[in-house]
């Protein structure tokens, strides 16, 4: 019977500090203002959308693909400079770097057909 009320008393204890964690990290996140990038990839000589470029930020994991209107949304990016490459077949590999901050938060990208 000792083992099963000390198995509890432990099981307790740890949810209470487990919920404590998760509120400081909600808190901490809330702090930080999270930007949410939004654009469109062009074709550079027609100007037509292009459908499935990958468009993703410089050092990192995170990326967007172009969906049929060539339009992309990039979610959780922190203000400041970043470096955006596009890249899709057929098409010459784009670097675009910009200050993402509240008012900036849309961008246009237009890839050349290589050759």
């Amino acid at each position: 019977m000792k083992k099963v009320i000390l198995a509890l008393l432990v099981a307790f204890a740890s949810t209470t500090a487990f919920a404590e964690k998760s509120e400081a990290k909600t808190e901490t996140k809330a702090e930080i203002a999270l930007i949410s990038l939004s654009g469109n990839v062009i074709d550079e000589v027609s100007g037509e959308a292009l459908v499935g470029v990958e468009v993703k930020v410089e050092g990192t994991d995170v990326k967007a693909y172009t969906d049929f209107d060539g339009h992309f949304v990039i979610d959780n990016l922190k203000s400041g400079k970043c470096k955006l490459i596009a890249s899709y077949t057929s098409y010459t590999k784009n670097e675009k770097t910009l200050q993402v901050d509240s008012k900036t938060n849309q961008v246009k990208i237009e890839l050349q057909a290589s050759k």
